[in-house]
């Protein structure tokens, strides 16, 4: 039973990454209790969900941008140096959020501005902190490094969007993000008592940053099938089959509750990912990572079809009240698909960090960023199209199927992912 739960040796044998996780894990809880903090306050300013859902595009646009060209600074300047800054600035703009909120702002274009600023600052920050753990940890350490962290951003979504409902609903947004800003110097000291962690030196470095050094990551992630992979197929099973864009309809019109089953079904997701990563000591183990990653991805798209499946028997009636097998079952799968998304995760960011050369690991960690945060984004486009063909459990079902047929088009035409062996890593 020891074997199975959460590994913790990179804790104890690096004091290093045991801050660096402790700090980051507890920061995520602020930033979430701030997404909740800002949309709301945003709501209260305009009365328009239009004008809440403009914060995605302020949020994803400087993610791409940043994340690509935060990558680059990454793999060309000292890391802790970059992700100190990068967190500075970060720091700044939540202690201008609980400024505006101190004075009674009534502007909203200053919270779109703030969340840019947020958002591109932690597009930098990101990929510099990733490029940094496997100069911390031995490259075996890293499937159980990676749990750790999946695991503390899981809580940290499980936890942050009640706890800022909460404090703002009882003290004011002003002590939300005060208590955001506070929760951020944990991270913040972590990286200040690192040491220089320089990129490595490498022949193929250019001398000088630009936009150049950028497209070199791309061309260099364009050859090396492995690491390639490891973006397609989190890209298919995001775009094909992430289905929080349907939850509020589910809460309304097929398991009632409205807005108390759209959170409990996205704290599924989370949950499923914390049981994960609590029960995760055997992925410390495993060699053949390409495969369990196409399998957790297999178990992710047919958890979507479960969950498809059940909102298509519960039927399209808007009741009165919460049906509670329905809703129970719901969130079963939910949870399975959280779980196996975490494991597919684990890997994808292990063989990322471990097959990828350190001169590089900053650029792609950067895609890595855009993907991440993009992907999500075109799948709930996908499915909330989709749904207004065929209703919200019919688009469950068929994303993921979609997802599975992918999945396995894409394994079956890199057949060097199936072999990947972690005992010899190749991009």
């Amino acid at each position: 039973m020891r074997s199975l739960l959460v590994d913790l040796t990179p804790v104890r044998v690096s004091p290093a990454f045991r801050r660096l996780w402790l700090g980051l894990s507890v920061a995520n809880l602020g930033s979430q209790l701030t997404v909740v903090a800002v949309g709301l306050q945003v709501y209260a300013l305009t009365a328009s969900t239009l004008a809440v859902g403009v914060l995605g595009i302020c949020a994803l646009v400087p993610l791409v941008v940043f994340g690509l060209y935060g990558g680059a600074l990454v793999d060309h300047y000292d890391r802790r140096t970059v992700a100190v800054v990068a967190s500075v600035v970060s720091w700044v703009a939540v202690l201008a959020l609980v400024a505006q909120a101190a004075v009674g702002n009534e502007h909203v274009g200053v919270l779109y501005a703030l969340v840019a600023v947020q958002s591109a600052a932690g597009a930098v920050n990101s990929p510099a902190r990733s490029a940094i753990i496997p100069r911390l940890l031995e490259p075996r350490l890293m499937p159980a490094a990676n749990a750790l962290q999946t695991m503390g951003w899981n809580v940290a979504l499980t936890l942050g969007p009640l706890a800022g409902a909460a404090l703002v609903a009882g003290i004011g947004y002003v002590w939300a993000y005060a208590v955001d800003a506070v929760l951020f110097t944990f991270a913040l000291t972590a990286l200040l008592r690192l040491p220089p962690v320089p990129p490595e030196p490498s022949d193929d470095r250019r001398q000088r940053l630009g936009l150049g050094s950028v497209v070199d990551g791309l061309r260099y992630l364009g050859t090396q099938p492995n690491v390639r992979m490891t973006f397609l197929v989190d890209i298919v099973a995001m775009v094909t089959a992430m289905p929080r864009v349907l939850f509020p309809a589910v809460g309304v019109l097929y398991l009632g509750g409205g807005e108390t089953t759209t959170g409990v079904l996205t704290a599924a997701i989370a949950a499923g990912g914390i049981l994960a990563g609590l029960f995760s000591g055997g992925l410390a183990r495993v060699r053949w990572q390409g495969r369990v990653i196409a399998g957790a991805i297999t178990a992710w798209g047919l958890s979507i079809v479960a969950f498809g499946l059940v909102l298509v028997s519960a039927g399209r009636t808007t009741p009165d009240g919460v049906l509670p097998l329905a809703l129970a079952l719901a969130v079963v799968t939910l949870a399975l698909a959280g779980a196996s998304d975490a494991v597919s995760s684990v890997f994808r960011q292990t063989i990322l960090q471990t097959a990828t050369p350190d001169h590089m690991r900053g650029r792609l960690q950067g895609v890595f960023v855009v993907v991440v945060a993009g992907g999500p984004r075109l799948g709930e486009l996908v499915l909330g199209a989709l749904s207004t063909r065929v209703g919200e459990g019919g688009a469950a079902v068929i994303g993921g199927v979609a997802c599975v047929v992918l999945l396995w088009v894409l394994v079956r035409a890199q057949r060097t992912f199936w072999h990947y062996d972690a005992r010899h890593p190749t991009p």
